[in-house]
């Protein structure tokens, strides 16, 4: 069972990217995250859900799913989306793949988000959306020091 969980419900809407990444920071704040491990979330989830709001939706607004658990010293992000999906997820996570060239975007996400958690995995479905699922794994701080 896990120790605690919280699920938030947003539109893709640009302005709701920062809404998100604060709250699960927030969530994440219970685990004592050093201000570098919290900064590696929020910048995690940044990516997810602006995948979710730029390729998910593309200028279409849709609802996007958040929930986040911790069982231990482990954070478990689920971001979902149920917009067009990624025909190929392999091509997709190459880095500076972008399906929006034409937003100059980066091609990065996918790069960033394994780059700063412990654990990334993409399920994705043509017109059944996307879910990235995120884990974060803290060392235990050692009461003695």
């Amino acid at each position: 069972m896990k120790d605690n969980t919280m699920k938030l419900e947003i539109p893709s809407k640009s302005q709701n990217e920062a809404f998100a990444r604060v709250v699960v920071a927030s969530f994440a704040a219970q685990l004592d995250p050093t201000i570098e491990e919290l900064a590696d979330i929020k910048t995690a989830v940044s990516e997810a859900v602006t995948n979710s709001i730029i390729h998910g939706y593309e200028d279409k607004i849709g609802k996007i799913l958040i929930e986040c658990s911790i069982e231990g010293q482990v954070l478990e992000i689920i971001i979902q989306d149920f917009g067009v999906g990624i025909p190929d997820i392999e091509e997709a996570r190459i880095p500076f793949y972008t399906s929006r060239p034409e937003l100059e975007r980066s091609g990065m996400g996918f790069t960033v988000m394994e780059t700063f958690m412990s654990g990334l995995e993409v399920y994705s479905e043509e017109n059944n959306g996307t879910r990235i699922k995120m884990v974060k794994e803290f060392k235990k701080i050692s009461s003695e020091e």
